[in-house]
């Protein structure tokens, strides 16, 4: 089962959101899965299914973020 999420912005901040960052949907997702590890919600396995990744390319994506 998927979770989707609604975000309500103005229109003008979304178009602004949008044309700066290709892949808002994807930047907003990993987002949140990194802030739920953090808080200790998501395990390690959890993030990688969140986000599609094996475990080292999560090692990989932890360490982009400065989280060890």
């Amino acid at each position: 089962m998927a979770m989707h999420v609604t975000l309500d912005l103005p229109p003008d901040v979304e178009d602004r959101l949008r044309r700066e960052t290709p892949n808002l949907d994807a930047d907003v997702k990993e987002a949140y899965a990194l802030e739920l590890f953090r808080r200790g919600t998501l395990s390690h396995y959890e993030l990688s299914q969140a986000l599609g990744l094996d475990r080292f390319e999560t090692d990989a994506f932890l360490k982009r973020r400065g989280v060890f």
